[in-house]
């Protein structure tokens, strides 16, 4: 096996340092390159990665600002290795981060994306262990570690700022889809990854920390992002919310979300609502399309210019 680590750059010269020298410091067991996607940064980082040793690192340099999305896809074109790991360049790797992650994709044969446990850099605090989808239809961070789970979790989808994936795989479902800027891609990526029969995974006993959304101007784009999303997945959106209501350890955030609804809240806190293994009730999922229909709505009522961009050139 050889890894292919991906690591897209916009500015931040001391994180990107800082991400180098925790991953020399850990590095994976297996033979590993890296291929660095500069941005058009100003800060120095180009001419720093250019000083970097060949042939383990490999330096893509764009003349402007291309986006997470195409700048991932580019160097995953550019990859020699049969495991791509797309890992932003404000994580800090600690030590064992790789092994579980390549052990599940290993054991796995239905494995999309592999992901792991991520805790803010700053606080320490977890800020990731999987995706899961809420009674109001959107894509929210686990930020808990269920107690007593098996080491391997299987999860909607996984945050694409630490994951592994077959480079096979990656390349058959399309790679990131390009009409998502700085937000939203890896999600859809597991989605589509899942809807076309794959498993997306968090190894739990792999742990990074993470500088949350350090890169500048990482949410310009979000309204645009959230958008695409919710309207490209909206018939399939009620199933999502259903997989992770039917989940234990996330219900009772999946219910928080109807705060305000009185008689639901009292309805789904009678115990024989509680049993464990039960299927969410099909009158419960149905309130899932409404609050979906509802921020649709909102964007589109707070940028009217709102639309869904064409598709990914062949």
């Amino acid at each position: 096996m050889h890894v292919s680590i991906i690591t897209a750059t916009f500015n931040r010269l001391d994180l990107t340092r800082e991400f180098l020298a925790s991953l020399e410091a850990n590095p994976p067991a297996e033979p590993w390159e890296i291929i660095w996607v500069d941005d058009g940064s100003t800060d120095g980082t180009r001419e720093w990665l250019q000083s970097l040793p060949a042939p383990r690192h490999r330096v893509l340099l764009n003349d402007r600002n291309l986006g997470y999305a195409v700048s991932n896809n580019l160097g995953a074109r550019l990859a020699r290795g049969d495991i791509l790991a797309f890992l932003n360049n404000d994580l800090v790797l600690t030590p064992g981060w790789f092994a579980p992650m390549h052990a599940v994709l290993a054991s796995h044969p239905q494995a999309g994306v592999v992901g792991n446990v991520q805790l803010n850099a700053r606080t320490g605090e977890v800020d990731h262990s999987g995706v899961f989808y809420h009674a109001r239809g959107k894509p929210t961070h686990d930020r808990t570690l269920p107690a007593g789970a098996p080491p391997v979790h299987p999860v909607i989808a996984a945050t694409a700022a630490c994951i592994l994936i077959s480079k096979t795989r990656f390349d058959a479902i399309g790679g990131f889809d390009e009409r998502f800027i700085n937000g939203c891609e890896d999600i859809d990526l597991c989605l589509r990854l899942r809807t076309g029969g794959w498993q997306n995974y968090v190894a739990l006993t792999s742990i990074v920390r993470h500088h949350v959304s350090a890169s500048p101007g990482r949410s310009v784009n979000n309204a645009q992002n959230t958008f695409l999303l919710l309207q490209r997945w909206r018939p399939l959106i009620p199933a999502f919310a259903a997989a992770s209501w039917a989940d234990p350890a996330l219900r009772d955030r999946w219910e928080s979300k109807l705060t305000g609804w009185r008689w639901p809240a009292a309805y789904l806190t009678r115990r024989w609502r509680r049993r464990p293994g039960q299927p969410c009730p099909a009158w419960l999922q149905n309130f899932v399309p409404r609050f979906v229909d509802r921020e649709l709505a909102r964007l589109l009522r707070h940028s009217p210019t709102l639309a869904v961009p064409p598709a990914n050139p062949p």
